[in-house]
């Protein structure tokens, strides 16, 4: 899957079997799936997942990982990425963009991007089938980027993986679930909390001021295909600002996750937060008591690779000292329903 900052690849066991350990429980909301990670390994646990999140790109990630079945759809996928595999580049938009005016990709892959993107657009598929072509294209556009793995900026120098060509693979597609068929959702945070109910719900959210839409504005644009007006060294979509979530308001923020909270239909809460995020410990515990015991889960990790660089300006000159390495990842499990002791020997 693509690099991500704030995926929780390295939470999915436990996330998984905090899940698991919930009796009965056999569907689960993800509210905010960004490149749905989590919604793909609940879906491989055998829940049934109703995935949702309001970014076009991430909508296309949850479709092919959490609602297409590989029974359905392998065969085809198949045919249809060696067809699109075999397309001649054909330099377009994203070789302008992102290759000419930035440098995300080399011209060559910029042109097996357009030509690509095309072709699918060309063929009116399915819609699952679409988004696992889809998804297949960012990924093999993700492996050979020139970035840190946020769009905001591009390296100064080619990153070594930038000179291999783009090449397409099959999205790893699973089964359905025994728990029932998927779903993904592309909604407002708090529309979907009002329309969607699992056993479990899943709420990552975003938890500062860093937009993922920004962060991954290239993206945006390869799925939606609208050749959008970009601006600045990093060449992001002008809408970018006015499509900000309303979580990445400090004003806003805790107002808006307090009504998701209060909500969503679902009997076991589990909910991830950094303490880099606007919410403290003590409001995030008293805003779940109501729906039961509560247990935090720490883990402690290097913080992304952004920071772990430091602060340059457009000259690649560093000008400032980032504050801290290390940041602390969270997982808040609230519920009645929640076999407390099963949960925490998923910590031993």
């Amino acid at each position: 899957m693509i690099k991500y900052l704030g995926s929780k690849r390295r939470l999915l066991d436990e996330i998984t079997a905090v899940s698991c350990a919930v009796p009965g429980a056999s569907t689960a909301v993800d509210l905010f799936s960004g490149t749905a990670r989590v919604g793909h390994a609940l879906k491989h646990a055998g829940f049934a997942v109703q995935a949702n999140d309001y970014a076009a790109y991430a909508h296309v990630l949850a479709t092919c990982y959490v609602q297409a079945d590989a029974e359905r759809w392998t065969h085809e996928a198949e045919a249809l990425l060696a067809e699109l595999q075999a397309v001649s580049p054909a330099p377009g938009y994203v070789t302008r963009t992102f290759c000419e005016e930035a440098r995300y990709f080399t011209p060559e892959n910029g042109a097996r991007i357009d030509a690509m993107r095309e072709a699918i657009t060309a063929r009116a598929l399915p819609p699952e089938l679409e988004a696992i072509a889809l998804t297949s294209l960012l990924e093999a556009a993700d492996r050979v980027d020139s970035t840190t793995g946020v769009q905001m900026a591009y390296l100064k120098q080619w990153a070594p993986r930038a000179h291999k060509p783009l090449t397409l693979r099959l999205p790893a597609l699973l089964p359905r679930a025994a728990g029932g068929r998927s779903a993904a959702h592309h909604l407002d945070a708090l529309k979907a909390a009002a329309a969607l109910t699992g056993h479990i719900a899943y709420l990552d959210p975003p938890y500062n001021q860093h937009s993922y839409l920004g962060n991954y504005h290239v993206w945006e644009t390869i799925v939606r295909w609208d050749t959008p007006e970009a601006y600045g060294v990093a060449r992001k979509r002008r809408d970018t600002r006015a499509r900000a979530s309303i979580f990445n308001s400090r004003p806003r923020h805790a107002d808006a996750f307090r009504r998701v909270v209060e909500t969503i239909d679902a009997r076991v809460l589990i909910v991830s937060f950094s303490n880099e995020g606007w919410l403290s410990r003590d409001t995030l515990l008293e805003m779940l008591a109501p729906r039961g015991e509560v247990l935090v889960l720490d883990h402690d990790y290097k913080r992304y690779v952004g920071a772990q660089i430091g602060i340059h300006n457009r000259r690649g000159e560093r000008v400032g000292a980032v504050s801290h390495l290390r940041n602390t990842e969270s997982l808040y499990v609230a519920g009645s329903a929640v076999d407390v002791d099963a949960v925490r020997r998923t910590k031993q």
